[in-house]
Order: C-alpha cells, then sequence, then structure tokens
C-alpha cells in the first residue's frame, strides 16, 4: 500500500502593496522637506557669489598671463561697484580696495596687473554685505587668492 505524501509549503511573507505604499511616501515626505535646505547650499548669492566671481575673474587673469607669456591686467571700478567683466550683486558693496599698498576705494578705475612670471599687484579688496564683511587678498609672489572673513 502506498501511501500519499502531502507537503505542506510554510506561507512566504512578502510585503503588501500598501506596506509599499506608506514606505514610498514615507521617503518622498523625507526627500522634500530635505529639497530646498539643498538648494540652498547649491545655489550662490550674494556675498558668496561676490567672492566667488572675484576669484574667478582673479585666477583667469593669473592663468591668461603665464600660459600667454604677456602681462594682463583686471580692471575694477569701485565707484560701479564692478570688475572689467563681473558686477558685484545687489547689496553687496566695496569697502576697500588696496592695490600695492596704495587706496582705489574711491578711484573710477583700478588696475592689477599679472605677470608672466606667476606674480602680480598685492592686492586686498573687502567686501561687504549686511554684517557680512570678507577680504580677498593676492599674494605678490604666486599671485594666488585667499579669502578671510574681516573679524572686529
Amino acid at each position: 500500500m502506498k501511501t500519499a505524501v502531502v507537503s505542506q509549503k510554510s506561507p512566504r511573507r512578502a510585503f503588501t502593496l500598501i506596506e509599499m505604499m506608506i514606505v514610498v511616501a514615507i521617503i518622498g515626505l523625507v526627500a522634500a522637506m530635505g529639497v530646498p535646505s539643498i538648494l540652498q547650499a547649491l545655489r550662490k548669492d550674494g556675498m558668496r557669489k561676490a567672492v566667488s566671481d572675484v576669484k574667478e575673474v582673479l585666477g583667469n587673469a593669473r592663468a591668461r598671463a603665464i600660459f600667454s607669456g604677456k602681462t594682463t591686467e583686471v580692471i575694477f571700478h569701485p565707484v560701479e561697484k564692478r570688475l572689467e567683466s563681473a558686477a558685484l550683486p545687489d547689496g553687496v558693496d566695496i569697502a576697500m580696495l588696496d592695490i600695492n599698498l596704495l587706496d582705489f576705494g574711491a578711484s573710477d578705475e583700478a588696475r592689477v596687473r599679472f605677470f608672466s612670471n606667476g606674480t602680480c599687484d598685492e592686492l586686498t579688496l573687502v567686501l561687504h554685505s549686511g554684517d557680512e564683511w570678507q577680504k580677498i587678498t593676492l599674494e605678490f609672489s604666486t599671485a594666488l587668492a585667499s579669502v578671510s572673513p574681516v573679524t572686529r
């Protein structure tokens, strides 16, 4: 006589559609709460944009001088709050502009020269916006820009 073997399958556990939808909704809520802060961190405005623009213009002028073998200049227009190729954002002012230890803050035009040997005129530029003050300096022997907050 043969006996029939009945196999018992254990029930498989799986996520239901409702559980998966709840998890997706929670992930969506958490992501939606984080998006504004991520966008704000990525967006440049005000002082951050001004400092970034000035550093970019100075760096490009340094590179042009070295690669072309010719002296290049960056022209500041302190009264108009702009550089040769970039205007400062609204609310950002030039508080101080010294080139080779001479004050050009009230001048119509000021020129910083970059030389083919990688040097430049000495520059100290202080930008002001609200309660924020940033100082951009050029080291004359390397022509590299550095940024530091102004402490009072």
